[in-house]
């Protein structure tokens, strides 16, 4: 199941995110998931790629304008040749942010499926690390 030519590859996913984010591109965003992706925030439930490219588009014209995220891999394993898991640590980097803030510090789980045009996105959601 887990052999170097099945799996390489999973890991780079989310710096698919990091690099669209950085040029606040929607599309580009979306095309880093399934058609049928879920993407989980708080407040926010998605449930397809031209939803989570709308949303991502209107967010980027509006309080994301500008910003940059970050993440740092807790955790990342295997489910099939074809699936992975990845749990990450990091968050959104507003202008003149060195590192991400406590109070937007999240933990993310994101769940990869391999298709035919590499590692996709089929599941997103992220919860703040802040207590109340």
């Amino acid at each position: 199941m887990e052999n170097a030519t099945a799996t390489r590859g999973a890991e780079q996913a989310p710096g698919r995110i990091v690099a669209a984010w950085a040029k606040n591109d929607g599309d580009a965003f979306a095309a880093a998931c399934t058609e049928d992706a879920t993407l989980i925030l708080p407040g926010v439930y998605l449930k397809s790629r031209e939803e989570i490219r709308n949303f991502m588009t209107r967010a980027y014209a509006g309080p994301y304008k500008g910003t940059r995220v970050h993440g740092d891999p807790l955790n990342m394993r295997y489910l099939s040749d074809d699936v992975a898991v990845i749990v990450t640590q990091g968050g959104v980097l507003y202008p003149g942010d060195e590192k991400v803030t406590p109070e937007r510090e999240i933990r993310a789980t994101w769940v990869l499926t391999r298709k035919p045009e590499g590692w996709l996105i089929a599941a997103y959601q992220n919860t703040p690390t802040a207590t109340a």
